[in-house]
Parts: C-alpha cells; structure tokens; sequence
C-alpha cells in the first residue's frame, strides 16, 4: 500500500471539525467519502436520517443485493466541538499520528476503504459487500442504529471497524451502555424568611444520587455514574429545579432489565416531599456477547491473522460501538478491525503508524476468507 496517500487522505478527514452536532462536517466526511467509493465504482447512497444528525453513508459493490456476506461498519462523527482541528490538527511524531479522531475512527473508515481497494476482482465478483457509515455512533447511533439494524439482519456477518486495543487486541464483548436525564421539580421559597413554603430540588437529587448508585453490582458488571448534575440559581432561595446525568454500563443485557425497571420507579417517588421526578432514557446500547456463531467467525479471524502473520487476541471492554446493536440483533458481530490506537475521546488521542498496513491486510484477508 501507499502509505503516503493513506495519510494525505487521513489528514483530509482528520482536519474536519465532525462533532455528532456539527453536521456539517459529518456531512463534509460522508461527501469525501462518497467520492472515493465511487472512484473505485461502488454505488453509494446518501441515507437522510433527520435534521439533527448528519446523512449515514452506504456503499457496496453490489447495488441489487438483497442478502450481504458482510456488512463494514463505521462512524464519521467524533466527540470534539467546533474549532478543535484549529487547536490540534492532524500531525505526526515518529510513529504515532494524532488529531481529532484519528483512531476513534477516521483510520477505521480509511482501513476498510484500503482493505476494499486491494480486493481482487474474483472476490468482489463472489462477494456482496455493504458499508455503512453512521454520524452518530459518539451519541448513541439514536438517529441510526435502525437503519444499520435492518442493513445486519441482511448480512451474513458484521465487522466493525472501531480501532483495535493499545496492545492490539480485537473486540469480541462490549458492555452495555444507557444514559438516563433524572429532572426534579420542586417549590421555590426565600431561604431565609420562608423556608418552610420551600421544595428544594437539589435536597430531592442528592438522595437519588446515593440510591441510584446503590444499583451497581461490581460483581456483575454493572457499574452506575452519576457524572453531570446541575440546580439552584442563587444561595438564598430553596431550589425548585436540578437535574442530573446517569452513565449505566452493563454485562449482561438481563442485569440491565433489572436496573432500568428501577430507575423507571424512581419517577413514581418524591425523594423530598412534594418534589416531582422525571425520568428519561437519553440512549441505550445493548451488551455485545458472543454467540455460538460469533465464535466461529473468531476462528475465522484467527485463521487469518495466522496467514498475515499476526498475532490475533481479543478483549472485552466497557466502551459501546455500532456492534453492541447489531450483536444484540443475533447477528455474529465482531469488532476492532481498525489499526492500533488509545487516548479516544481526548486530547492524546493516537494512532500507530506501523500497524496500519498490517491491519488493512488482516481486514481484508477475513472478508476474502468468508
């Protein structure tokens, strides 16, 4: 491969402000994108998905298939603001590139379109290939992840190309995430002169943050973090409204029925006397675990990984992907497929440069495989 283009085209969509909310950008990645597909003549369609969200991407080599042998998937979002290129665009030092979203997952895009690009033409003749690439996988894929559902239950297998581990693992489990807004209304009053006439809402938050928290069960997997609450205006008058964000992340898709049925309850509770709670869940992604058929196609990826030289290994990790869903449909979902990277979601973000060339070829090797 030439890695000098690779990263002309890394650097491309690197220095692109694409936070899930900045549409444009998202829709800037998905129209450069869509060129290059179509450059290789892959039919490409622009999938609308709302006015929140940026268009999905979906391009294969076989536009009249009803059934794929496997569905690529990615996401062009990242979790950055505007003006975050203009603070750290794309850049190298020895062997790690860095950027917004270089590994999480700009290179994952570019790998399976690499990986496609070398595909001789007995495969693709052979093979009907999709690829799917979403703008909101960083906020739950909310806009898209029924779209890509129904784009798995026609696919043979799915591949999800999220950047493999720091010590080069493949993903085979991923935890479960939910992410529930908890809103209390309560009475305001004069702090001083007429406490009593007042409901305070941050009293009413602070106990259902302790009892919230007392769902976790560690043993289980299932871990509970109330990690943004907001209230009150000033100090002198009772709080009548506040507002908390909570990170539920599970192993077991069970467990999790368990803890979402109670923090449903908590809506019918006044956690103070007279103060009202609002439940609401913002997003939800189900547990990814492997099935009897997932674990065929690891040995599938291991036997790859052996014909390219590569060490293949797996890992199950707390963070949710695209795969989460389309596992949770009964679909042999795997995960990983992207070069090496660590530091997601932040200012150290990194890709290995080195790992590149070998995971393109491992990618394509599995597709050729199936």
């Amino acid at each position: 491969m030439e890695l000098k283009q690779y990263l002309q085209e890394l650097k491309k969509v690197v220095n692109i402000d694409c936070g899930t909310a900045t549409i444009d950008g998202v829709a800037q990645v998905s129209q450069i994108f869509q060129q290059w597909y179509e450059a290789e003549g892959w039919q490409c369609d622009s999938i609308p998905l709302g006015d929140k969200v940026g268009p999905g991407l979906f391009a294969t080599n076989k536009p009249d298939a009803t059934q794929y042998d496997v569905l690529l998937v990615g996401h062009m979002d990242t979790v950055f603001p505007e003006g975050t290129v203009a603070e750290r665009p794309f850049s190298i030092e020895g062997n790690r590139a860095f950027g917004p979203g270089v590994s999480d997952m700009k290179s994952g895009l570019l790998n399976i379109l690499w990986a496609l690009r070398g595909m001789d033409k007995a495969t693709l003749q052979r093979l009907s290939i999709g690829v799917a690439m979403n703008p909101d996988e960083e906020t739950g894929s909310v806009h898209s992840h029924h779209w890509i559902g129904e784009l798995a239950k026609r696919s043979r297998c799915v591949l999800v190309c999220e950047a493999a581990r720091a010590d080069g693992s493949l993903v085979k489990a991923r935890k479960g995430i939910a992410g529930y807004k908890l809103t209390f209304k309560g009475v305001a009053a004069h702090a001083g002169n007429d406490p009593e006439s007042g409901r305070s809402a941050i009293k009413a938050l602070a106990r259902a943050v302790l009892e919230i928290s007392d769902l976790a069960d560690i043993t289980k997997g299932t871990t509970i973090n109330t990690g943004v609450i907001s209230g009150g205006v000033v100090p002198n008058i009772v709080p009548d409204h506040a507002e908390m964000i909570v990170d539920v992340r599970f192993q077991d898709n069970d467990e999790y029925a368990r803890v979402h049925a109670a923090i449903e309850a908590f809506g019918k509770r006044e956690f103070e006397r007279e103060v009202k709670t609002l439940v609401q869940l913002q997003s939800q992604k189900p547990a990814m675990t492997p099935s009897a058929e997932t674990e065929q196609l690891m040995q599938l990826v291991e036997q790859a990984g052996a014909a390219e030289g590569i060490d293949v290994r797996w890992k199950s990790v707390g963070g949710g992907s695209d795969a989460n869903h389309t596992a949770a449909l009964g679909i042999p979902s795997l995960d990983g497929f992207g070069p090496i990277g660590a530091g997601f979601h932040s200012a150290s973000e990194y890709l290995e440069l080195d790992s590149i060339e070998p995971r393109i070829r491992l990618l394509k090797r599995v597709i050729q495989s199936l």
